[in-house]
């Protein structure tokens, strides 16, 4: 069935429960409420009988929309009435170290892979480059000098030489403490750009995850011709995971802002770029809390060199592990 037969046959029940989603939600709003309830209780106070019937219905539509492959804006409304609904019939007010958790344990987890599509297109930005510029600087080590100047060359390999052991070794923690509030504010700026350039119809995200993709292979390929990437790798496989998963996520929230503003839809671009905002914000979100991760995880862990290098490969290996199956089924119900 075309998109066109589906939004005809269908639209009036969406529009049914929008107007009933409406009216509960200004409702709680008005009477305050400030602890959980029962939606049931409540719906007999308006005509409300069909709210449970047609909630199951929207539940059904939604899934097949993202099964047919509809369009972006069609399976993120039906999937914005499916959590609305979900919340007026279970619960309105939710603590909010609940809704944390949820959100963390849930609900980011799926909305990566409602918007995997975005997520893949930014990853291919990112690693793409680093590998072939990895390769080229392995051919022709001079190419480095085509993405950093001589003197941050000079700087990666000073930080980097095995035999100045700088990466840690028996830090202070106060010294980790700093370092950890260093790594926090890199990478957040980092991952900020990638997102909020992604509004110049995109490019700026593009032109960001391309960017550092080149720089990271300009790095690991001449620290491997230099023979010091064992200090680079063992260094950066533990947060990595998170760290480079994050700036990609990032790179999939502005690049859901910049196609807000190429391909609207049948919204205005100002009302499709409102609606696809809502979702790249709580991505970043999700984002914020990776980095936090991988901040502790540098400061701590990776620059820690009182571990021999395949103990740190062993552990990074399984933090990808992690980072891969909870993107990839948490939050998951019923096999979807």
């Amino acid at each position: 069935m075309r998109q066109g037969q589906f939004e005809s046959l269908y639209a009036s029940e969406w529009q049914r429960m929008e107007a009933i989603l409406t009216e509960l939600e200004n409702k709680a709003e008005r009477e305050g409420y400030f602890s959980r309830y029962k939606v049931e209780s409540t719906l007999a106070d308006g005509d409300y009988s069909d709210f449970a019937h047609l909630y199951r219905k929207i539940c059904h539509y939604h899934s097949l929309a993202n099964e047919r492959k509809y369009s972006s804006i069609l399976v993120d409304h039906l999937g914005d009435l499916v959590g609305r609904g979900y919340r007026q019939l279970y619960q309105q007010n939710i603590p909010f170290r609940e809704r944390f958790f949820r959100f963390f344990v849930a609900e980011f987890p799926a909305l990566v892979r409602a918007e995997s599509r975005y997520f893949w297109f930014a990853s291919a930005f990112l690693y793409l480059p680093a590998v072939l510029l990895f390769m080229a600087i392995l051919h022709a080590p001079e190419m480095v000098y085509t993405i950093m100047s001589p003197n941050q060359v000079m700087s990666f390999e000073d930080m980097y030489n095995p035999s100045h052991r700088v990466i840690g070794s028996a830090r202070e923690a106060e010294t980790n403490w700093m370092m950890f509030g260093h790594y926090i504010h890199n990478n957040i700026s980092v991952s900020f750009r990638v997102f909020a350039s992604g509004i110049i119809f995109c490019l700026g995200s593009i032109f960001f995850l391309v960017y550092n993709g080149l720089l990271l292979g300009a790095v690991s390929g001449h620290l491997t011709n230099t023979e010091y990437h064992q200090s680079l790798f063992s260094f950066v496989v533990g947060h990595g995971s998170f760290e480079l998963t994050a700036i990609a996520i990032s790179g999939a929230a502005g690049l859901k802002l910049g196609m807000a503003l190429i391909a609207p839809g049948n919204l205005t671009r100002i009302d499709a770029l409102k609606h696809n905002a809502n979702i790249a914000i709580k991505l970043i979100y999700g984002v914020i809390a990776m980095l936090v991760v991988a901040a502790f995880i540098e400061a701590f862990w990776s620059s820690n060199n009182y571990f021999l290098p395949w103990q740190k490969y062993l552990v990074g290996g399984f933090l990808w592990f992690i980072v891969a199956i909870y993107l990839l089924f948490s939050g998951r119900r019923n096999g979807s």
